[in-house]
């Protein structure tokens, strides 16, 4: 289907790769790839006008997420969030990645004065845009961000937030690890470098002490993608929140099925008009790239900041234990089918999992008090 597909090609942003890579001597690790494609100011794929989310490809969306889903989704996570407002004392929430703004405008329905302040953490300005036109009600609540204060306070909600933070690739080859980063296919570092317009971006790898947190049972050839930068966002979060807790809500698995014998070829995936491809390299700029979440990583790095890991279950279990199918009992049966995929098995359900920290005060969260997980990050 891709290869249908009639883009424009964003010169700009390929001609600023070509220079990044001809500077740095011809070749860069794919987190500062992955940045570029992802976060350009310009060009990159969440700074354009294009419309990311939707139900289909029709839209001109390249994925779908869960509050588009059902407005169910919301009300069950109003519950875990409500509930975390209460044992902290707070009264202000933080939505790295807030989409449409479909989440937020749900939220501040549901919560109503529970909340005193929205505070939406948006890059794209395509994205801020329709935000900004869909919250015009909450206008005295919404507070857009664009650098975070030294002292936070509230609930932080990511919802498929970690999955596009820049990763590094690593792959071992006949017992030596690589890093994957980069580079072009001709003129490396010479004239034809960062100008020849016919280069085409192209994989290699160098020698690298980077190795995955875990290599229990892995043998032979394996490839794979290390988080430190998402790890690091984490730590960000938990040194400036003095009070508060967060909600991780994503695809991903605990660092011992993540680093699985079986998990070789890694997790990295990129999304366009509704197809899913594992070439980050073409469509540049065009289409979404992500990895699963490695939730041990996340997790660890929020404790070695003092933050306590209150709870992590699948999905499924976290919407049914807030209450999902209780707020689909006036939902119409298109609605009710869409819902579904968020807690089946073979969807959403068991795929995406959910990590409550917590600063301050300790407690169970709802969420999580049939089918917790912690035990096995």
């Amino acid at each position: 289907m891709q290869s249908d597909l009639k883009l424009v090609p964003k010169t700009e942003l390929e001609a600023f790769i070509r220079r990044v890579i001809d500077e740095a001597g011809g070749w860069i690790d794919f987190a500062k790839f992955m940045d570029i494609a992802l976060y350009d100011p310009k060009s990159g794929y969440y700074s354009s006008e294009n419309h990311q989310i939707g139900y289909s490809p029709l839209s001109g969306s390249d994925f779908v997420t869960a509050p588009v889903l059902t407005k169910a989704f919301a009300k069950a996570l109003a519950v875990s969030v409500r509930e975390a407002l209460d044992k902290t004392q707070t009264q202000e929430i933080w939505e790295f990645g807030p989409g449409t703004g479909v989440l937020a405008s749900q939220l501040l329905e549901t919560l109503g004065d529970r909340i005193s302040k929205y505070n939406l953490v948006e890059v794209s300005g395509g994205l801020r845009a329709r935000q900004s036109a869909l919250l015009s009600a909450y206008a005295d609540k919404v507070n857009w961000v664009s650098e975070l204060p030294e002292v936070m306070k509230g609930v932080v909600i990511g919802n498929e937030v970690l999955d596009a933070i820049p990763v590094n690739i690593i792959k071992r080859i006949d017992g030596i690890w690589y890093e994957q980063g980069v580079c072009l296919s001709e003129g490396l570092g010479g004239a034809q470098g960062g100008g020849n317009k016919s280069a085409v971006l192209g994989w290699a790898g160098r020698i690298t002490d980077l190795r995955p947190p875990s290599q229990e049972g892995l043998t032979g050839d394996y490839l794979t993608e290390v988080h430190p930068r998402a790890e690091a966002f984490v730590q960000t979060l938990v040194n400036r929140l003095k009070v508060g807790a967060m909600f991780f809500l994503d695809y991903g698995f605990p660092e011992r099925e993540y680093y699985h014998p079986q998990r070789h070829m890694g997790t990295l995936m990129c999304h366009l008009r509704h197809v899913a491809d594992d070439n980050p390299l073409v469509f540049v700029g065009h289409k979404d790239i992500t990895t699963h979440v490695n939730f041990t990583g996340i997790a660890l790095a929020a404790q070695e900041c003092g933050a306590n890991v209150l709870g992590y279950t699948s999905q499924a279990h976290f919407l049914l234990n807030n209450g999902f199918l209780d707020f689909l009992e006036d939902a119409d049966l298109s609605e009710r089918a869409r819902a579904l995929k968020l807690i089946h098995e073979h969807e959403m359900g068991e795929l995406f999992k959910v990590l409550v920290i917590g600063l301050g005060s300790v407690w169970d969260p709802i969420g999580c008090l049939r089918g917790d997980r912690t035990h096995t990050l």
